[in-house]
C-alpha cells in the first residue's frame, strides 16, 4: 500500500520556523511600504512647509494693517486737500470775474452819484439807478468812503491836502471825491478823497 503524503507537505516540511518568522507578511512578498506610502510622506512634508510659511503671525497682520491704515489716511488727507484747493481756486476764478464785470461799472455809478449831488433824479432815471445798484449790491460790490473818515492808505487814495483842522487828531478825509468800491475785502478801487491834517503845533 503506497503511503500518501499531504499536498506540499515536502515545502511545508522544508520551511524553517526562522524563516518563517522573518518573512513578509501575506500580500506583501516584497515587504516594501504600501503604495503610495512614500508619495504621501513627501506630500506632508511640503505640507507642512507650506503652512508654516503661509501663515501670519499676529504681529505681521497688525503691521500689515497698521501700513494699510496710513495709506488710507494719506490718501484721504490729500484728497481733502485737493479739494479745498479747488474750491479756492474756483472762489479766486469767481472773484476775478466778478472784478473785471463790476470794475467798469464803478464809473456809471460815479455818473449816479454826481447827478445826485445836483439836485432829485427824475422819476425814470432813479428807477434805472436804483435798480443798477441792486444788482451790483447783489453781486458783492461794495460802496465805502465818507467825510470824517481816518485816512487809511490801503482803502483811501489822496488827491490833495487841503491844510489843518484842529477837530481832528489823525489825518481825515475831508471831501470824496469818488466813493470807494471792494468785493468782499478785495479793493477794487480806493475812494478818492481830500484829507485834513491834525494841527502840527499847539493852538494859540
Amino acid at each position: 500500500m503506497t503511503e500518501e503524503r499531504p499536498v506540499g507537505g515536502e515545502q511545508a516540511t522544508d520551511l524553517d520556523p526562522e524563516n518563517v518568522a522573518d518573512a513578509p507578511p501575506a500580500g506583501d512578498p516584497a515587504g516594501d511600504v504600501p503604495v503610495g506610502g512614500e508619495q504621501a510622506t513627501e506630500n506632508s512634508e511640503t505640507d507642512a512647509e507650506t503652512v508654516a510659511d503661509s501663515p501670519l503671525d499676529g504681529a505681521e497682520l497688525e503691521r500689515q494693517l497698521a501700513e494699510r491704515t496710513n495709506d488710507l489716511q494719506r490718501l484721504q488727507a490729500e484728497f481733502v486737500n485737493y479739494k479745498r484747493r479747488v474750491e479756492r481756486d474756483r472762489d479766486l476764478i469767481r472773484e476775478n470775474a466778478t472784478y473785471a464785470a463790476l470794475a467798469p461799472i464803478t464809473e456809471v455809478l460815479d455818473t449816479i452819484d454826481r447827478a445826485r449831488e445836483h439836485g432829485d433824479l427824475d422819476a425814470g432815471f432813479q428807477t434805472v439807478a436804483d435798480q443798477l445798484e441792486r444788482v451790483v449790491a447783489g453781486l458783492g460790490l461794495i460802496k465805502f468812503g465818507a467825510p470824517g473818515e481816518a485816512f487809511d492808505p490801503t482803502i483811501h487814495e489822496a488827491l490833495s491836502h487841503i491844510g489843518e483842522d484842529p477837530e481832528v487828531e489823525v489825518t481825515t478825509c475831508k471831501v470824496v471825491a469818488k466813493a470807494g468800491y471792494r468785493i468782499g475785502s478785495r479793493v477794487v478801487r480806493a475812494a478818492q478823497v481830500l484829507v485834513v491834517d491834525p494841527p502840527s503845533g499847539p493852538t494859540a
